[in-house]
C-alpha cells in the first residue's frame, strides 16, 4: 500500500485551485462527459411506490444496534416506507419491485470530510499518487507532459517525499524530467506545491521573495527557493495558474461523483467548496446530475456570504445539496511540517509548524460565520492548533447556545490534557481512520514515541463527544470506507500492521466505526432527520455489496465489493461487481 500523507486535501483559504490545475484534464474529457451522462440517465424508474425485495438487509437504529430485514418499501419522495422481515405481507399494488436475489443490503456510506472538485481533477490530471521513489515521479512526469505539451501549464499532484524516502524534492529534480514550461505539482495533502524553475520564473519567486504569513518558502543552502512551497505560500505560483472552463469543471464534477458511488457513498462532506465549485454543484443539480448528496463546507466566510447571504443555504434537489456550514483553518500539515505544534518537532528541531491565524483573528472569523447561522469547522492537526480551536470554542460557545455542532476537522495530534474538553459545547471530532495507518511511522518520527497519547485518539474522544464523524480526506486518501471501517477499529493496515494495532486502546468497536461513517457523518453535517440510516421517514440512501461488513473479517472487510449505489430510492450506479480502485 502506498503511504500518503495523512493531512487535509484542500489548501487554505487564499490557495484554493485557482484552476489551473483542471485545464490539465485529458483531451477526452469531452467524449467521457457525454458518455457518463448517457450512462448515468440509464438508472431505475423514477420515485412510485416501490419495493426493494429478497434482500440481505442490515443497519443500524438509532440506538447503534445492527436491524436486520428482506425488504425496503419505498414511497413516491424517495423515502423509506418500512422495512419488511421475511414475513411480512408485501403490498398488492407496486408501481415498481426489485428482486436483489438475497444480496446484502446497507445504509449508503457517508464521507464527513473530502474535497469533492480536488477528487476529479486530480483522476484527470498527472496522478503521483502510486510512485515510489522519485525517479518513477520524474519518469511518470516526462511521460506526460510528452503527451500534454500544449498545455499552457503542467498540473497535478499526489507526490509524497515520505513513501520516496527522502526529503523534500527540487526545482532541479523537476527539471530533469520537465524544462520547457511551468509544472506545480501538490503533495498528496495539499498543503505544499513542488514546482520547476519555470514556474518559479513565471511567479516571480526569487531569493528575495517573503512568503506570506502562514506560509513557508523551502530554501537551498545558497538562499535561493528550492522548488517547494508550503501552505500560504502556494498561492504565490497558484495565482498564475490557468482558470479552469466550466466544461473542464463539468468533467472534473462527473468523475469525482462516479468515484465516489462506486465505493458505496451516498453523501459527502466538501471540506472547503469555492464560488466556482458552488456554482458546479448548482449546474449540475439543474441539469439534474447531482446524484450524491453533498454537505458543503464554504471555503472561508466570504464565500459562505456570497452564496447563503445571510444564513445557510436549504436543501436544495431532494436533500441532495446545503451550504450549512464554513471551513476555517488553525494549522498545515504534519507532512509538510506545517503542523502547529507545542514542542518542536522531533525530526527538525527549529520548527513548530505554521499557525494560520492569530487568536483574535480565529474568533472574528468564528462569530462573523456564526450570527449568520453556518456552523463552523475548524482545520486543526497539531496540538497547539487542537489547544487554539478549543479555547476559541469555548470562548464563543456561551454567546451561541444553541446547537451549533462546533467541528474540529482532523484532531490528529491532541495535548492529552486538552482531550476532556471535546465533551464540552457539542464539539465533533471528524477524522479520518486511513491517516493513521497510513502515516503512524512518519508521525512516530515527527513526535517522537513520548508525544503520542493523545495522537488519532478516536476512543478517548468518542467517550467524550458521543459523536466522532468519520471520512477519508479523499483524494489525499482512496476513497474506501470499508478500509477506513476496518482501520478504526483494528488500528492497522491493510497488511495487518502493526501486530495487535497502533496504540491499540484507541481503537473504537466495529459498530461505532460503521456508526461513524453513517449516521454519525450525517449528524456532523446536521443532516440525521434526513438520512444516514435506513428506517420509515429516512431517504431511501443504500448500497448493494458482495458481503455483510457487520460480520466480515478485517480482511475481507476491505476487500467488500460495492455492486449497486442508490440515493433516494433510485439506483445511481451500478457495476460488474468488481472492487472499486
Amino acid at each position: 500500500m502506498v503511504r500518503r500523507g495523512a493531512e487535509d486535501g484542500r489548501r487554505p483559504p487564499g490557495h484554493e485551485r485557482t484552476g489551473a490545475e483542471a485545464r490539465q484534464v485529458s483531451h477526452s474529457a469531452k467524449c467521457w462527459t457525454a458518455a457518463l451522462l448517457a450512462s448515468l440517465l440509464a438508472t431505475a424508474p423514477a420515485h412510485a411506490d416501490a419495493l426493494v425485495d429478497n434482500v440481505d438487509g442490515v443497519a443500524l437504529d438509532a440506538r447503534g444496534n445492527v436491524v436486520r430485514f428482506a425488504g425496503v418499501l419505498i414511497g413516491p419522495d424517495g423515502k423509506v416506507t418500512k422495512l419488511l422481515k421475511k414475513g411480512d405481507k408485501r403490498p398488492d399494488k407496486l408501481d415498481w419491485r426489485t428482486d436483489m436475489k438475497g444480496r446484502v443490503l446497507i445504509p449508503g456510506m457517508i464521507d464527513a470530510h473530502g474535497h469533492f472538485m480536488e477528487l476529479g481533477f486530480r483522476a484527470l490530471q498527472l496522478d503521483l499518487s502510486k510512485t515510489r521513489s522519485l525517479a518513477e515521479a520524474q519518469a511518470a512526469i516526462a511521460h506526460y507532459a510528452q503527451a500534454n505539451g500544449n498545455r499552457p501549464w503542467i498540473v497535478g499532484g499526489g507526490w509524497n517525499q515520505e513513501v520516496w524516502g527522502q526529503g523534500f524534492p527540487t526545482a532541479a529534480d523537476l527539471d530533469v524530467a520537465y524544462r520547457d514550461k511551468p509544472v506545480v505539482l501538490a503533495r498528496a495533502d495539499g498543503h505544499a506545491v513542488w514546482v520547476n524553475s519555470a514556474a518559479l520564473k513565471a511567479a516571480g519567486i526569487t531569493a528575495k521573495t517573503v512568503a506570506p504569513a502562514g506560509g513557508r518558502i523551502e530554501k537551498l543552502p545558497n538562499g535561493q527557493p528550492s522548488g517547494v512551497l508550503v501552505d500560504a505560500a502556494v498561492s504565490l505560483v497558484d495565482r498564475h495558474v490557468p482558470k479552469a472552463s466550466p466544461r473542464e469543471r463539468n468533467a472534473a464534477f462527473l468523475k469525482a461523483q462516479e468515484l465516489l458511488l462506486s465505493n458505496g457513498f451516498t453523501a459527502t462532506a466538501d471540506m472547503g467548496t469555492t464560488l466556482d465549485d458552488w456554482l458546479t454543484f448548482r449546474r449540475m443539480g439543474d441539469i439534474g446530475q447531482l446524484r450524491v448528496r453533498i454537505m458543503s463546507y464554504s471555503a472561508g466566510v466570504d464565500v459562505a456570504l456570497q452564496v447563503g447571504g445571510n444564513a445557510p443555504t436549504p436543501w436544495l434537489y431532494a436533500d441532495k445539496l446545503r451550504m450549512g456550514g464554513i471551513k476555517l483553518y488553525a494549522d498545515g500539515a504534519l507532512g509538510s511540517r506545517g503542523a502547529w505544534l507545542k514542542r518542536p518537532y522531533a525530526d527538525a528541531a527549529k520548527e513548530t509548524g505554521l499557525g494560520f491565524l492569530a487568536d483574535d483573528q480565529l474568533l472574528n472569523l468564528m462569530s462573523r460565520g456564526a450570527m449568520d447561522g453556518f456552523q463552523i469547522a475548524i482545520h486543526a492537526i497539531g496540538d497547539r492548533a487542537n489547544t487554539q480551536a478549543l479555547d476559541a470554542i469555548e470562548e464563543i460557545a456561551s454567546t451561541y447556545k444553541d446547537d451549533r455542532r462546533w467541528r474540529i476537522e482532523h484532531a490528529q495530534i491532541v495535548d492529552p490534557v486538552d482531550l476532556p474538553r471535546f465533551g464540552r459545547n457539542g464539539i465533533i471530532p471528524s477524522m479520518q481512520p486511513v491517516h493513521q495507518t497510513s502515516d503512524r511511522l512518519m508521525v512516530e518520527a515527527r513526535l517522537g514515541p513520548d508525544r503520542l497519547a493523545g495522537a488519532y485518539a478516536w476512543a478517548s474522544l468518542l467517550k467524550q463527544s458521543g459523536h466522532i464523524a468519520f471520512g477519508s480526506d479523499y483524494p489525499v486518501e482512496n476513497p474506501n470506507p470499508f478500509v477506513g471501517w476496518a482501520a478504526a477499529f483494528t488500528r492497522q493496515d491493510p497488511q495487518g500492521q502493526p501486530p495487535g494495532g497502533w496504540q491499540p486502546q484507541e481503537a473504537v468497536s466495529r459498530l461505532e466505526a460503521w456508526r461513524g461513517f453513517t449516521s454519525d457523518a450525517a449528524y456532523a453535517g446536521f443532516a440525521e432527520k434526513r438520512f444516514g440510516t435506513l428506517a420509515p421517514g429516512m431517504r431511501a440512501d443504500f448500497v448493494i455489496v458482495d458481503r455483510d461488513p457487520s460480520e466480515a473479517t478485517p480482511e475481507a472487510l476491505r476487500e467488500t465489493r460495492v455492486l449497486e449505489t442508490w440515493v433516494g430510492g433510485e439506483k445511481m450506479w451500478s457495476g460488474s461487481g468488481s472492487a472499486p480502485r
